[in-house]
């Protein structure tokens, strides 16, 4: 990238303070599982650095001429710093009728927000990188649109026929699309590593085969994060051209709860790095970063105990949201 951005102590601030609350509520979300209130959990704790910022970038709100997101199920971050709610987060958890996404009847962290261009989060890995072409491709053809498409997965998912084929349709000469690739590389698959599984020195190297704009980054560092970030949407949103981004980022809680969800200490903190150059700098006090977590740990739990109150969802229920017909849908099958 060729200018870095000076941030305001402010936006330094906010930063920190929603890459706490991220952190908070995925925590929250395990222990959640752990105790017996969800079946499953899955999240990215550890990848706040990178996620926090690229939520703060993204032009928000519905239709074609806003971003569209195609996110992995380690999203969570992204969304928050988008405005996503604790309650929101807990609803999928504990599988409440009141979840927008899918009334109470999909994974944790799998959201469906329409209304912010964010398309249904799937299980299935990788497929997001072929769906994104789609909205890609819309933008690239409507005059005078500066929207783009973000798609984001892990280093395991770019093993899939999915992400070459991403790789292909958003670089074909004079057809390029506008088009955010990126891949969050915590060096590991579900129960394998990076090391064992990649042939190339970085997966950013097979986006370069491809003509396409690419960099690797520290994505435990905020700053950094949001510089290239910043530079990378700019420039697409002018030159309507891929660029694709690795971010390197820890896993601190495994892959998810088949893993064990237990954290795992030899991994960095990307928010203790974070606030240790803050304090340094004199942005951000020890009590300070202490007050922040405090209270977002103390408004989690509130918001647990609210939400459990709520309605589960009911059997008369079960195709709801199967299609969608427009504007406040409810179709069914039969």
């Amino acid at each position: 990238m060729k200018k870095k951005i000076n941030l305001s102590k402010d936006q330094l601030f906010k930063i920190y303070d929603l890459m706490v609350k991220a952190r908070v509520t995925e925590e929250r979300l395990i222990h959640i599982y752990k105790q017996g209130l969800s079946y499953f959990w899955i999240g990215g704790p550890g990848e706040e650095a990178f996620a926090i910022p690229l939520g703060l970038l993204v032009d928000k709100g519905k239709g074609i001429d806003k971003d569209w997101l195609y996110l992995h199920y380690r999203g969570l971050p992204t969304l928050i710093a988008m405005g996503l709610s604790m309650k929101e987060a807990f609803r999928t958890a504990l599988n409440k009728a009141t979840d927008q996404s899918s009334g109470g009847r999909n994974f944790v962290n799998h959201y469906s927000l329409p209304q912010w261009n964010v398309a249904p989060i799937t299980s299935v890995i990788g497929v997001q990188y072929s769906m994104a072409i789609g909205t890609a491709y819309v933008q690239k053809r409507s005059k005078n649109n500066k929207s783009l498409t973000v798609v984001t997965g892990g280093d395991a998912g770019s093993h899939e026929g999915d992400f070459a084929t991403c790789l292909i349709w958003s670089s074909r000469p004079n057809k390029e699309l506008p088009l955010l690739i990126t891949v969050q590389n915590n060096q590991w698959g579900i129960s394998t590593s990076y090391a064992n599984q990649h042939g190339s020195q970085s997966i950013a190297d097979r986006a370069r085969a491809f003509q396409i704009e690419s960099y690797v980054i520290d994505g435990n560092d905020p700053i950094e994060s949001y510089q290239v970030l910043s530079q990378a949407i700019k420039n697409i949103r002018k030159n309507r051209k891929p660029i694709f981004i690795e971010a390197k980022v820890s896993r601190l809680y495994g892959h998810s709860s088949a893993s064990g969800a237990n954290y795992v200490p030899e991994e960095e903190c990307c928010i203790r790095r974070f606030e240790k150059l803050l304090i340094k700098k004199g942005i951000l006090t020890k009590k300070q970063s202490e007050e922040i977590w405090i209270n977002y740990q103390e408004s989690a739990k509130k918001i647990q105990q609210e939400v459990m109150k709520e309605e589960d969802p009911q059997r008369d229920t079960i195709w709801n949201h199967i299609y969608d017909k427009g504007e406040n849908a409810d179709w069914r099958m039969f």
